[in-house]
């Protein structure tokens, strides 16, 4: 399997993570075209807010494809969010999600962020036991109606 890891957008590559969260979770756990719209607006917000020295995107690639992706995105001078963490079904299982995960958690290291959050749903089992097995802890969740469902979401943080 010849997966690249790029660290550089480029035109095409924020619709490319759209159309993929909008795709996998729609497939995956039936959220409707609202997800895809969320996901759109913090990732155009991210973008706008890109800080190089404190922001990173890594997007995986099989022959040009995106087959997953992860983003560090900064919240405060110590603190970061990760977001965007999608591996694709037809490469999971492969060390792929790990891999990104870890890309993630050694440029938070080397930027200096004490803690790092995220949110998640309680539907997202495999990420789930990635988020523990690396040194998150569940520290909140609430139930709303969002994406065409009841979720019930699901914070997670770790100091570093």
């Amino acid at each position: 399997m010849n997966i690249s890891i790029l660290t550089t957008l480029l035109p095409g590559d924020l619709g490319a993570i759209v159309c993929l969260h909008g795709l996998l979770y729609t497939q995956e756990y039936g959220w409707d075209w609202t997800f895809e719209a969320y996901v759109a607006a913090g990732l155009a917000k991210s973008a706008l807010d890109f800080d190089p020295s404190r922001d990173r995107i890594w997007l995986a690639e099989l022959e040009g494809d995106l087959v997953g992706c992860i983003a560090i995105a900064h919240s405060s001078i110590t603190d970061a969010q990760l977001r965007y963490y999608l591996v694709h079904p037809s490469v999971r299982e492969r060390g792929l999600g790990k891999q990104l995960m870890n890309n993630a958690l050694q440029f938070c290291r080397n930027v200096g962020y004490k803690h790092i959050f995220l949110w998640t749903t309680r539907d997202l089992t495999t990420a789930a036991n990635v988020y523990l097995s690396v040194g998150f802890r569940k520290t909140e969740e609430k139930t709303h109606a969002i994406w065409g469902k009841i979720i019930m979401e699901e914070k997670y943080e770790m100091d570093l």
